[in-house]
């Protein structure tokens, strides 16, 4: 006998909305039903879930996990086909990284800037929402 919707969303960690979710998806095998209609879920679905999530959690986005959990379940050449795909996560988080540095310096440039006279003031984050660029 398997495991209800509750209980399994319980056990990896989400909701149930979040598990329907996950099989509209495909990321989920949708569970045979009891007789009474109840999802009836496997024990290894807690490890497929808390898959999905961890992936989630490094900033996959869910069809690159529909891809990861593919190449888990033994896709072709999935250890190419898996570093691939963390190569180009790390290239995104590096630009993401870039760009989150380029907000904190001009951030920190700001609050030096408040501390001044104002006729000495020189803001580029106003400056480029007036000018609508990007610091």
């Amino acid at each position: 006998m398997g495991m209800r919707s509750g209980e399994l969303a319980a056990q990896a960690g989400v909701n149930a909305q979040t598990l329907r979710y996950y099989e509209r998806r495909g990321l989920l095998t949708p569970p045979p039903r009891s007789p009474s209609g109840y999802r009836s879920y496997p024990d290894e679905a807690v490890t497929s879930v808390r898959f999905i999530k961890r992936a989630q959690d490094l900033g996959f986005c869910l069809d690159e996990i529909e891809e990861l959990v593919d190449l888990a379940e033994g896709g072709p050449e999935d250890c190419d086909s898996a570093r691939a795909l963390a190569r180009n996560r790390v290239a995104q988080l590096a630009e993401r990284i870039a760009d989150l540095q380029r907000m904190q310096q001009s951030l920190t440039e700001l609050i030096a800037t408040c501390q001044r006279p104002r006729e000495q003031r020189s803001c580029p984050i106003l400056t480029s929402l007036q000018e609508g660029e990007h610091p």
